[in-house]
């Protein structure tokens, strides 16, 4: 019944949740200041009902700029290119197909193909394509100036908001680059013992003696050294060029930097490819280490990645994204 039951549960994608309470709640008050900009801007220029369709596409950004800040869907190129790329392309098969059906399916269509192209894929700019189709009529009649307002200050609104709202918590800087410039994780849930486990994708705080992540920040790069079997490295590229790869096995050719280095990507660019290099050059591809925490990559240190693959339901999780 168990194996049924975990069976079900990997089937689901229904992992472990290790965020902690502060950072769930966190979030949530993000979300809040980011549709209440959004909202104001809307109506004044669509009125309540509107503005309704547009607000629920700028919720759906809500949920990745304050729930996973680091993403790479949530960048600020994402949301600005996506939300006015799709904008743009709904508006355009809206006055040039007269079937409703036909233009809606061919703006969301040919908005995702956009944002491949333009390296800003967005999800929720797929449902402003389709805003700018099956709006209404306050939508239609704005033509093309619905791409500047309400969508563009919007967009502004709430990565502003995003901005200004992750400032206090040095672990949620936003956009991702500005985390990088400091080490802080988030105060632990009082009370409650659980595996230390960082915001997602965030930077841990560790002693500066010769830590993984020290040399990591002082180099840009990982020491061959650091470079262990069963453990998750990152390029820290953003775009189409980030990848995810797990050491499969190190196996010694001659002395340590010759030792040859087997891996796996097991996300983004290339995901599900095999190679192998030499350590020292891994190690110069590596940007730091990382766990898989719920459904997002958390910047790490290997020591900490073997506390959460040791805990309870972390070693389940990283198998299932292989």
């Amino acid at each position: 019944m168990q194996s049924l039951s975990g069976s079900l549960r990997r089937f689901a994608g229904f992992g472990p949740n290790n965020s902690s309470h502060l950072e769930k709640w966190i979030s949530g008050a993000g979300g809040l200041s980011g549709i209440l900009g959004v909202l104001l801007i809307s109506q004044a220029y669509l009125g309540l009902s509107g503005s309704a369709s547009l607000v629920a596409s700028m919720g759906a950004s809500a949920v990745l700029l304050f729930a996973v800040p680091h993403g790479p869907l949530s960048q600020p190129w994402a949301v600005f290119g996506g939300h006015l790329v799709s904008a743009t392309i709904g508006v355009g098969c809206a006055s040039l197909h007269a079937d409703p059906l036909i233009a809606s399916a061919l703006a969301v269509a040919l908005a995702i193909s956009a944002m491949h192209y333009l390296r800003c894929i967005h999800p929720p700019g797929g449902a402003t394509a389709l805003t700018a189709v099956a709006g209404g009529e306050s939508v239609h009649a704005m033509g093309f100036q619905f791409v500047l307002t309400p969508v563009l200050l919007n967009v502004l609104v709430i990565l502003l908001i995003a901005m200004l709202f992750n400032i206090p918590f040095p672990w949620r800087r936003y956009p991702a680059m500005w985390a990088r410039q400091r080490s802080q994780s988030p105060p632990a849930d009082r009370g409650r013992a659980r595996a230390p486990v960082t915001a997602a994708p965030e930077i841990r705080s560790m002693a500066a003696g010769g830590s993984a992540a020290a040399r990591a920040d002082e180099s840009g790069s990982l020491h061959p050294a650091d470079i262990l079997a069963g453990r998750d490295y990152c390029n820290g590229a953003f775009g189409p060029d980030w990848q995810v790869r797990r050491v499969i096995d190190c196996r010694v050719s001659g002395d340590n930097a010759a030792e040859v280095v087997s891996y796996r990507v097991v996300a983004g660019n290339k995901r599900r490819l095999t190679g192998s290099t030499s350590r020292e050059a891994f190690a110069n591809w590596a940007r730091y280490a990382v766990c898989l925490n719920e459904n997002s990559w958390q910047r790490t240190d290997p020591e900490f990645c073997q506390a959460v693959t040791n805990a309870p339901g972390g070693g389940r999780t990283n198998r299932r994204i292989a």
